[in-house]
């Protein structure tokens, strides 16, 4: 049986003969995100001799070494549940941003590995679209569809644009990891974040 060593010491062993297509992308995400946690760099030439996988079956499930690394920079992390916009419209979301519904979706997401992220799409403003349009921008759904409700409840002001919204309010809590340094889970940090909501929400209130 052949084994090759995968992300942080992870063995990903496969079966003899042809494996199954998930566990050959398994194998490329795998050694895709070996190579980032450990800050080397990220060629095809490494994540085939990593994965054990060919050029051509890496390239035929990913069209670019972009959309593959951005993938894999997605691994840990999910799509939140939709917002309930039929009660406390505010409290509602800040629970799917902020509580334990929005810190589940980030549970298995190491802050080492935000932080490498946050430096590769920086220095790669093609990675950095390529994250947006695969992953993150997926994950504002919920949010932004609670926001619409409450346009259409007569809650928030009809001339709102819904994506301005959500980027002044996640802004406030990049603005707490990326420039302050801080922790979300540090209490002063989230009584700042509920503090600048508060802010922008008035503003957004018919």
């Amino acid at each position: 049986m052949t084994v090759v060593v995968a992300d942080a010491g992870t063995a990903v062993r496969r079966r003899p003969g042809r494996p199954r297509d998930e566990e050959i992308d398994g194998q490329i995400i795998a050694a895709t995100l070996g190579l980032i946690d450990a800050e080397e760099p990220v060629t095809v030439t490494r994540i085939v001799q990593r994965s054990g996988v060919s050029r051509a079956a890496l390239y035929r499930r990913w069209p670019s070494l972009t959309t593959l690394i951005a993938a894999a920079l997605d691994v840990g992390r999910s799509i939140p549940p939709a917002v309930d916009a039929e009660g406390d419209l505010r409290t509602a979301i800040f629970a799917s941003m902020f509580g334990a519904a929005g810190m589940a979706t980030t549970s298995a997401y190491s802050e080492a590995r935000f932080r490498h992220r946050i430096r590769l799409v920086m220095a790669d403003r093609a990675l950095q679209k390529a994250y947006w349009r695969s992953h993150v921008a997926r994950r504002r759904v919920p949010v932004e569809s609670a926001l619409s409700a409450g346009i259409a409840r007569g809650i928030l002001r009809d001339d709102l644009d819904v994506e301005a919204c959500f980027d002044a309010i996640a802004g406030v809590v990049y603005y707490q990891l990326v420039v302050r340094g801080d922790r979300l889970e540090d209490e002063s940090t989230r009584a700042r974040v509920s503090a600048a909501m508060d802010v922008v929400w008035r503003g957004m209130l018919a």
